[in-house]
């Protein structure tokens, strides 16, 4: 497997670029092989869209743990 990931500057979001590259990513990573894999926290919508527009399904759901508490204006999405 390889975990495919993306960031789309703010200027630029919302015009598929993100989802180009994605798509392009998935493919290549497909030719050599490997099997294309999406990881992103169940509150970050965004990504989860995002997956779901270039064809990730999802296949389970899993609890992510953490140590201590977080800081003040931290967000519990990646």
């Amino acid at each position: 497997y390889e975990d495919v990931a993306v960031f789309t500057v703010p200027d630029h979001r919302r015009h598929r670029m993100g989802l180009a590259c994605v798509i392009a990513l998935c493919a290549d990573i497909t030719a050599h092989g490997r099997v294309p894999s999406w990881n992103c926290s169940v509150l970050n919508r965004a990504s989860r869209l995002l997956a779901w527009t270039a064809g990730f399904r999802l296949v389970r759901e899993h609890v992510h743990y953490a140590v201590g508490s977080p800081t003040a204006g931290e967000r519990l999405c990646a």
